[in-house]
């Protein structure tokens, strides 16, 4: 007697359900013993994500897991990132392609998983797509940073036109972080309804359970209240979970999936206890093992459906690859299109507006950039971005954690971003930097208002310890040949013009100083920089004097003073970090004479650099100064330089004791 069309969906609908049981069970086994292999890992962080993972990997994302670089494919953000093994164990069983090398990737097989966390794997304790796991598209770990990432991918798809969905799964716990709700905040703003964020929420954290503040209930009110669509769901119910998705594909808000969970699912005996972190004992392995076999039978997880991702919607789209970008137009013409013309004649001009006439202009020739800032765009200047590329320039509000991370994930969907805001609030990102460097995300951050030029504002204001940490990220290499990330400072408009060229031709991350003060154009307009390069602006034979930024305009000062004396030095604008140091060392050596560097930072900037390296040839001796004080309000640049230590008067007596 043939079926009736109820009688067909009927056992479709328990077939598949009982798929997604028995995946979950099998991948379950792999992260067990993936992880006790290891020696390490969050087995039981991985297993409240069983059938999340498999409703997202095998029946709802529309992706080819054997082409994961397809611009067209739907994503998946993985905030909580040390359980990731659960998404290891599907990726190896639908072979999905790994490597670093997009022209000859391999694929990924069960066998595979064994080699959990060993240097030469793929597969980091941590989602990390530059050691070769291109699923993810950013390294995740660091809690609370994957909402902003994905905020970022779906902007990115915005812009190229593509549809595709971001999924991001986040823990309760991490909820707890600002992030979360800074990225709550930016998505509904910007209306990125493709995102569907879900919360494995299993009520256990590393040391204790969660705050109430962190339940099921709680993060459904505040999401809702936040202006998203909020469904709650049992998280270990297929049903509920294709349901619950179902809606957020239809949804005209983004959607907060709620999944009640329990951390380490089908293994009772790891539930009773905090299990946080540990993996089982191989000792005990086989006995975890047969939990989940009782778990499978009392489930009734038998099925004969071999299911694979959907294809992407679209068949082609724009390469993540990026191609060659035309130079910019000259100095003079950029400043003619934004109005600029009068500048040109008094010479006179801020970095921080040259920054905005160079976006402008790089914006102009690629569609690829785009800008962000942090509620500050009229005194970083990237309002002229705003008001001539509209639907590139994305206002993150006073939120600059979620600022950097979305641009990651915009640089991860192929875009050139600029992030911008002070300086010194750049500083409450460094988590977020420190994890788009692990990344290689292609970000450009841009400080304003840094060293202690601006004056009146005072020392919340003034970013000193920036350089010191960037630096940090100079003298480390990316795995690619190239570093970490290229400091930019420049001392004036037309060397701040051309270093924002020279970072959108990184491939990478970069930082880029300004300054708020206008200074006197020290360069002719058609100068050109290079990475790792410097520039010397005067010749000496008793000193050489280096410096950068806004106080290489005094250093200049007292070199010309100083030839009054009779005392004629050096100077050299070091423009950038990484420097080569060897042709200034190598003047200062057949010279005779000593390095004095001038910087209106903390130590650990240029004078390091140039010591270090000083410092491994064992013939130069080299003398910084560098703020010494923590600086305060003051009506001038002047006053402030000297009230930590660099002003005028503290060159010329430094430089007078170095040539005695």
């Amino acid at each position: 007697m043939p079926l009736t069309d109820t009688q067909s969906k009927r056992e479709a609908h328990v077939s598949t359900a009982g798929f997604v049981h028995a995946k979950a069970v099998e991948l379950g086994k792999h992260v067990l013993r993936m992880t006790s292999t290891a020696g390490s890992g969050h087995p039981s962080s991985a297993l409240a994500l069983c059938h999340i993972v498999v409703e997202l990997m095998y029946r709802r994302m529309r992706y080819d897991p054997g082409n994961p670089w397809n611009p067209n494919s739907d994503r998946l953000v993985l905030s909580i990132g040390h359980a990731v093994p659960i998404v290891y164990a599907a990726y190896a069983d639908l072979q999905g392609a790994v490597g670093v090398d997009r022209a000859s990737p391999t694929r990924l097989g069960i066998e595979d998983l064994a080699d959990l966390r060993e240097l030469g794997s793929t597969l980091d304790g941590h989602p990390n797509p530059a050691e070769g796991f291109p699923f993810f598209d950013a390294a995740t770990g660091s809690l609370g940073q994957g909402l902003s990432v994905g905020a970022g991918l779906a902007l990115a798809a915005r812009l190229h036109g593509i549809d595709k969905r971001i999924y991001v799964i986040l823990g309760d716990g991490e909820s707890r972080e600002g992030q979360v709700w800074e990225a709550a905040d930016f998505i509904v703003d910007h209306r990125l309804n493709e995102v569907c964020a879900l919360f494995s929420c299993n009520g256990q954290g590393q040391a204790a359970p969660v705050s109430s503040q962190q339940s099921p209930d709680a993060i459904a009110a505040k999401m809702a209240a936040f202006g998203w669509n909020v469904v709650e769901v049992d998280g270990h119910n297929p049903d509920e979970l294709s349901s619950a998705l179902d809606r957020a594909e239809v949804s005209d808000r983004p959607t907060a999936v709620i999944a009640r969970t329990i951390k380490g699912w089908g293994v009772e005996s790891i539930q009773a206890k905090n299990f946080h972190g540990k993996p089982i004992p191989p000792t005990q392995l086989d006995a975890a093992l047969a939990e989940l076999d009782e778990t499978e039978k009392r489930l009734g997880a038998q099925s004969t459906l071999s299911l694979r991702p959907p294809a992407p919607a679209t068949p082609s789209g724009p390469s993540r690859e990026r191609g060659e970008r035309t130079r910019l137009p000259s100095f003079e013409d950029a400043c003619r299109r934004v109005g600029l013309s009068a500048v040109l004649e008094d010479k006179k001009l801020a970095t921080r507006v040259a920054f905005g006439v160079a976006l402008v202009a790089l914006g102009d020739l690629d569609d690829r950039v785009v800008s962000l800032d942090g509620d500050v765009s009229n005194s970083t200047f990237s309002e002229m971005f705003a008001r001539k590329h509209p639907d590139r320039f994305f206002e993150c509000k006073i939120a600059e954690q979620n600022m950097v991370s979305v641009g990651a994930g915009l640089a991860a969907g192929g875009m050139i971003p600029f992030a911008g805001s002070f300086g010194k609030f750049i500083a409450r990102a460094a988590d977020q930097i420190d994890l788009a460097a692990i990344t290689r995300a292609n970000l450009k951050i841009v400080g304003s208002h840094c060293g202690v030029s601006l004056g009146a504002d005072g020392p919340s204001q003034m970013s000193v310890s920036d350089v010191a940490y960037f630096r940090s990220l100079t003298r480390v290499e990316d795995g690619r040949g190239g570093i970490a990330c290229h400091i930019f400072q420049p001392c004036d408009a037309i060397s701040a013009y051309r270093c924002v060229e020279l970072m959108a031709d990184i491939e990478g991350l970069c930082y880029l100083r300004t300054f708020r003060p206008a200074a006197d154009f020290v360069y002719p307009m058609d100068e050109q920089f290079e990475p790792r390069g410097f520039k010397q602006l005067r010749s000496g034979q008793h000193l050489s004097l280096a410096s950068c930024g806004y106080m290489l305009h005094t250093v200049l000062e007292a070199a010309a003073k100083l030839a009054e004396r009779g005392i004629t030095c050096n100077v050299f604008d070091c423009y950038t970090l990484p420097l080569d140091a060897d042709p200034i060392l190598e003047i200062a050596r057949n010279q005779g004479t000593a390095i004095l560097t001038i910087e209106d930072n903390y130590s650990g900037g240029l004078h390091a650099e140039l010591a270090e390296a000083a410092a491994q040839r064992g013939d130069v001796r080299v003398v910084g100064l560098t703020a010494r004080r923590i600086p305060k309000s003051a009506k001038t640049a002047a006053e402030v330089f000297s009230h930590v230590g660099v002003g005028l008067e503290y060159i010329l007596q430094k430089a007078s004791e170095l040539v005695e």
